[in-house]
């Protein structure tokens, strides 16, 4: 039978490029046909780089549904799975069926604006709300349609589990099991004065639930909304809902992979 397509995509630098090259050797040898943008006959996607570029293969292939696999040229790499030394290893895995797929939960913001226009912004690690640069921005939030809170500081960090070890955790927010389904709030640099009451710890938020965000007057005529590092900027925004999306990812995670083994190795 023939094998179907693999696609490759790289950070391109000098390291990644090297490790492409020997991996495009070893596939065709195997009698792989390989190509270099996404293909819907592809059995699987390889990334060759760090997380920053996971996140863009993810989001240029438009949330694939076959599984996804990083070779980490990078520096943290916790989406990566492979090392450039075991390609051969690694190879010989896949194709012996030692491997499990991981479904990765994403994150959907829903911006209304006051014209009535809908915009919609998937995130595999994280949505992020802002205001204008350097300035405090006051957010109107709510859980399932009920008032929670005045929010006033930077922003909010709506993360996925996926997403719990990257920007959130810088915030302090809470490093979660992949295999849970939730979303976490967290605030960036929140006010707690008697003039601003805001939580200033993570929320976490059951996957049926959604989050409301709408923006004080004022503040609705610049509103950032950044969906795994891709900023647009809004005016005159109505309403933000956030909610765990429909869309996952399926990332391939070879038969010895754990976690919190992970976690373990990459942060302590």
């Amino acid at each position: 039978m023939k094998k179907k397509f693999i696609s490759i995509f790289t950070n391109n630098t000098n390291i990644s490029l090297d490790t492409k090259a020997s991996l495009i050797k070893i596939l065709k040898d195997r009698g792989y046909t390989v190509t270099n943008e996404f293909s819907e006959d592809a059995e699987l996607i390889i990334c060759i780089g760090g997380d920053g570029a996971f996140l863009r293969t993810v989001h240029s292939c438009k949330f694939p549904k076959c599984p996804i696999i990083g070779i980490n040229t990078g520096h943290l790499g916790f989406f990566q799975e492979v090392r450039p030394a075991d390609l051969d290893r690694f190879i010989t895995d896949y194709e012996n069926g030692r491997y499990t797929i991981q479904e990765l939960n994403t994150v959907k913001a829903t911006v209304t604006t006051n014209d009535g226009q809908i915009h919609n912004h998937i995130g595999l690690n994280e949505v992020i709300i802002q205001g204008r640069p350097s300035y405090t921005v006051h957010l109107y939030i709510s859980i399932d349609d009920m008032p929670i809170e005045k929010f006033s500081g930077d922003g909010i960090v709506i993360a996925t589990p996926a997403g719990s070890t990257a920007y959130n955790y810088s915030l302090g927010g809470s490093i979660v099991d992949p295999r849970l389904k939730l979303l976490q709030v967290t605030p960036i640099a929140p006010m707690n004065t008697t003039a601003y009451r805001s939580f200033t710890s993570s929320l976490l938020l059951p996957a049926e639930l959604s989050l409301g965000v709408v923006p004080e007057k004022h503040y609705e005529n610049r509103i950032a909304i950044i969906h795994d590092g891709i900023e647009t900027i809004y005016t005159g925004v109505a309403e933000i809902k956030v909610t765990l999306s429909e869309t996952s990812v399926n990332l391939l995670r070879l038969k010895d992979y754990d976690f919190w083994s992970k976690v373990k190795n990459k942060f302590l």
